[in-house]
């Protein structure tokens, strides 16, 4: 039987991130790393990269992570709790929103809040990668790892992000065994 005060603390977890989630769920990683490992310590610094790298590699939503961190706090109901948590309290603020936003259609203010918000949804994702980059890069290796890789994206020729991913995750399991 699941314990009634983590099953609420979960809901309470992700339903928050959820509505700080604007521009998108990587803006609030370093939240969710610090709620779910600093304060819960549901995961460790090492799960939660994993999580959030399984979340990168499989098809759909990265964001689906966080069904994998419910369950693994509190199995199946966990999971569903989770999920609900995350996804339900933002779907609902974005109906309203949506239906909200239309009816200003052609307002200044519409597009005062517009150019508004960007920047703020950049520095929100930046500061989802840097909290991931912190668990992620733990020496010179995986150092050098993130450097070619940001240049091969940055600088180098269009290739398939996949590639990229399976290219860095083979070196990383042959250099850092």
């Amino acid at each position: 039987m699941n314990n009634p005060h983590t099953d609420l603390s979960l809901l309470g977890v992700f339903s928050l991130l959820s509505l700080l989630a604007i521009g998108g769920g990587t803006a609030v990683l370093p939240e969710m790393k610090a709620l779910t490992v600093g304060a819960h310590h549901w995961l460790t610094d090492s799960q939660f990269r994993d999580i959030y790298s399984l979340g990168q590699v499989a098809p759909g939503p990265n964001m689906l992570m966080v069904i994998v961190i419910g369950y693994h706090v509190a199995g199946t109901p966990g999971a569903l709790i989770a999920f609900c948590g995350f996804f339900l309290p933002a779907s609902t603020l974005a109906l309203g929103a949506s239906r909200l936003w239309n009816h200003f259609d052609g307002s200044p203010w519409r597009g005062a809040l517009q150019s508004a918000l960007a920047p703020i949804v950049v520095g929100l994702m930046a500061s989802g990668t840097i909290a991931v980059a912190r668990t992620a890069i733990t020496g010179t290796e995986t150092t050098v790892i993130a450097v070619a890789v940001f240049a091969l994206v940055y600088f180098g020729p269009r290739i398939n992000p996949a590639l990229i991913i399976l290219a860095g995750g083979a070196v990383g399991y042959f250099t850092l065994q």
